[in-house]
């Protein structure tokens, strides 16, 4: 990035003025060209809402924030990031663009790739969620599902990209994935610090995967400290499943080389034996003063109940990163005055199964008042 340039055809007031309400509105901040398409799928990416949810008052802080990626097109962060790799696709004439998914990342460039009739190819575990391989299907890809982990459908995407010449989206493995991804981090300066002027930075916690999303966020942050936009970097959390923890394994032992785990969390969004994002990932918290926290599925599917009650629908790698905010604050990492922004990846409708883990079940009744009157609260 020519951050010089940046600053000559631009500043933060501009940005703040701009009509453009999608990540687009940060496009000389990003290494693509204006990707066209207006009014599709495509130019709709990223702009999402910050809440400060009142249900959620209870924990105590002063200033809490929840970046609600569930309102993007497909219904997650992915989006950002394919929306930019498909931008990208296009100025190279790619034929075809594939990837590896649990779901997420797969509907996003499934989604993004239809909306600007671009073939593309999505390996997904078989044991994903099947409203993600749902929406995969509705968007026209052309879907294999993987008798196998996700991470053996990432190293065969990769085998069939170099075999047949496709474009390679893979997280962490396309570093225009990691550009599209940074754009959370500008809405946050822009909208928290910018605008609200915020005294100082917001401590940010997300769930963590294979690593992309964190590491996103901090070359984001890093970028407007180079422009002379920001003064220092904010703390960056990252949660991990304790059944998919080897990036905060790696932080706890406080070295830079990931080692695999076997995987087994309901969070399939953040389920990785290998994180291909995890050496960037582990520094994204340490360099910023930041740290890795660990939550048990238990405590994700409360997490799950505890937003529902706050008007939000996560799904469970969403609220792995309310649960993990949940564990700082009793545990002294963070305190009231801090101020907070919670990232909730994805929506509830992603995985119904694991939602309807988190609620008690409805009682089903005769249509009488008689009835009603048994069972009603």
């Amino acid at each position: 990035m020519d951050y010089e340039a940046i600053r000559r055809k631009t500043a933060p007031e501009r940005i703040s003025a701009s009509q453009e309400t999608s990540l687009w509105r940060f496009l000389l901040l990003l290494p693509v060209e204006d990707p066209g398409g207006a009014n599709t799928t495509l130019r709709s990416a990223g702009g999402t809402p910050l809440y400060s949810p009142p249900g959620l008052q209870e924990l105590g802080f002063t200033h809490l924030w929840i970046k609600d990626e569930s309102r993007n097109p497909t219904a997650s962060f992915k989006d950002r990031a394919s929306a930019v790799v498909v931008a990208r696709a296009r100025e190279i004439g790619a034929a075809v663009v594939v990837t590896a998914s649990t779901g997420n990342a797969g509907a996003a460039l499934a989604g993004m790739a239809a909306a600007v009739g671009q073939p593309a190819v999505i390996f997904a575990p078989r044991t994903a969620p099947p409203a993600k391989i749902a929406q995969l299907l509705v968007f026209g890809a052309q879907v294999f599902l993987v008798n196998g982990t996700y991470d053996q459908a990432f190293d065969l995407t990769i085998q069939a990209a170099n075999e047949f010449g496709w474009y390679n989206r893979n997280t962490g493995y396309n570093p225009f994935t990691i550009e599209g991804k940074k754009t959370a981090a500008f809405e946050i300066w822009e909208t928290v610090l910018y605008r609200s002027r915020l005294a100082r930075p917001p401590a940010i916690f997300v769930s963590v995967g294979d690593g992309n999303i964190i590491s996103g966020l901090h070359k984001g942050f890093k970028e407007l400290v180079t422009l002379g936009w920001l003064d220092e970097v904010p703390r960056l959390f990252g949660v991990q499943a304790e059944g998919s923890a080897a990036i905060a394994n790696a932080f706890f032992t406080g070295v830079e080389s990931i080692t695999p785990v076997k995987a087994q969390t309901l969070a399939d969004s953040i389920s990785v034996d290998l994180p291909r994002d995890g050496v960037r990932a582990v520094r994204a918290a340490r360099l910023t003063g930041g740290a890795y926290l660990t939550v048990s599925d238990a405590e994700i599917l409360e997490a799950i109940a505890e937003l529902g009650r706050a008007g939000i629908f996560a799904e469970p790698a969403g609220a792995a990163a309310f649960a993990g905010l949940q564990k700082a604050a009793r545990e002294g990492v963070v305190s009231p005055d801090d101020p907070v922004v919670i990232i909730n990846t994805g929506s509830g409708l992603k995985d119904v199964g694991a939602a309807m883990q988190a609620v008690p079940e409805a009682p089903i009744i005769e249509p009488t008042l008689q009835a009603l009157k048994k069972v009603i609260r």
